[in-house]
């Protein structure tokens, strides 16, 4: 590999108030009482096995993520950026981001949080109907949501997402709506819109909701994406939409293949060296990763070349710009006429658009996003 990509830090703090019914990620009931300190320590003992991996190169973002990162105290995530600015090559323009709930903030707190030095601030909305939260099983209100709104705007932050999920239980296009509409009233430049999905290992998958038929969601979808346009919004990525300059850097750097750094329980990461792309992962169960001593790696596999175009692919085909063919060649090392005929054919069905060296999924690509991707496995 000639040219290495840039560099991110993805934290994952594993702990929550409760488990939603809908959630597949790693996250656990918090205890009376978050041990911080020995979770911090383990975050050190994490890194420095890190460490040797990417040496002098700059990081480009951080995301603090979950569970419910804002449960943690002021004090336990200055620790976590002292940490990192410590150890590692912190570009001074950085895109800091903590995930927050708005169930879990006093006042005052996301000052805390900003002179920490979190830049960035996400919030995990989903909905501003109190019905469908309570479906959900979301410990926050529709007025706490603007709360911590009012809170992230009044302590500063000039770069903030909220989290909308659509396709809810009883949702109807109203009310999908409604709840974008009371976002962009409250100023979000960022917001993360995405339909519920029903994931093994979560409460809905054994007990599953009655969601909206087709013809509301196909509803919901165009209305939505409607009423973000005529505000200014541009869809970037299969979920995230943007007014200018408000993208996430740091989700792009995962969208365009880029490297990030995976600590804490249960995280991934994925690295390039002069000879490897490696995918690893870190013991999942909070307690264990407390507890182990030395190494905090419970798994690692180097990327074939025969997996590096899907591996590729299936991040970059979601963003709405798609990529250009120098992008798939540095970030893979691969040649793009080794897709070339796969490329061909889905430009030939209308999958795919292949201009100027940029290929990108047309609306029917997208459509179909996941079987289109089966051409490259």
């Amino acid at each position: 590999m000639t040219e290495l990509p840039p560099l991110s830090v993805y934290v994952h703090l594993p702990w929550c108030a409760k488990k939603c019914p809908y959630c597949d990620f790693n996250s656990h009931a918090a205890p009376g009482r978050l041990p911080e300190a020995n979770y911090l320590a383990a975050l050190q003992r994490d890194l420095h096995c890190d460490l040797p991996q990417v040496q002098g190169r700059a990081i480009t973002s951080i995301f603090i993520g979950g569970g419910t990162p804002s449960l943690f105290s002021v004090a336990g995530i200055a620790g976590v950026l002292d940490m990192l600015h410590t150890e590692l090559d912190v570009s001074s323009t950085a895109e800091i981001t903590l995930e927050a709930n708005p169930g879990t903030i006093e006042r005052g707190k996301f000052a805390g949080f900003k002179a920490a030095g979190i830049n960035r601030i996400s919030l995990g909305v989903q909905s501003f109907n109190d019905c469908h939260l309570q479906t959900l099983g979301r410990i926050h209100t529709a007025a706490e949501s603007g709360t911590a709104i009012e809170g992230v705007i009044a302590a500063g932050f000039e770069k903030w997402n909220i989290d909308l999920m659509h396709g809810l239980p009883t949702q109807s296009s109203d009310h999908a709506v409604a709840d974008l509409q009371r976002g962009i009233e409250y100023g979000a430049a960022h917001i993360s819109w995405y339909q519920l999905t029903i994931e093994p290992n979560t409460r809905f998958y054994s007990q599953p909701p009655v969601l909206p038929d087709e013809a509301t969601l196909a509803a919901i979808d165009e209305r939505g994406g409607q009423l973000l346009l005529d505000n200014g919004f541009t869809q970037y990525e299969v979920s995230a939409w943007s007014r200018r300059g408000a993208a996430s850097e740091h989700n792009l750097n995962y969208w365009q293949f880029g490297d990030y750094l995976g600590l804490g329980a249960g995280a991934h990461g994925k690295i390039t060296t002069a000879e490897t792309i490696s995918r690893y992962w870190k013991v999942r169960q909070p307690d264990a990763y407390m507890q182990q001593p030395d190494t905090l790696l419970a798994g690692e596999r180097a990327l074939s070349q025969a997996e590096l175009p899907f591996e590729f692919l299936m991040n970059a085909l979601r963003l709405n710009a798609g990529f250009q063919t120098e992008l798939f060649e540095t970030r893979t090392g691969l040649s793009v006429q080794m897709i070339e005929q796969q490329l061909e054919g889905l430009v030939d069905q209308e999958l795919l658009t292949a201009n100027g060296g940029r290929i990108r999924t047309t609306t029917l690509g997208r459509r179909f996003l996941n079987d289109l991707l089966e051409v490259f496995i």
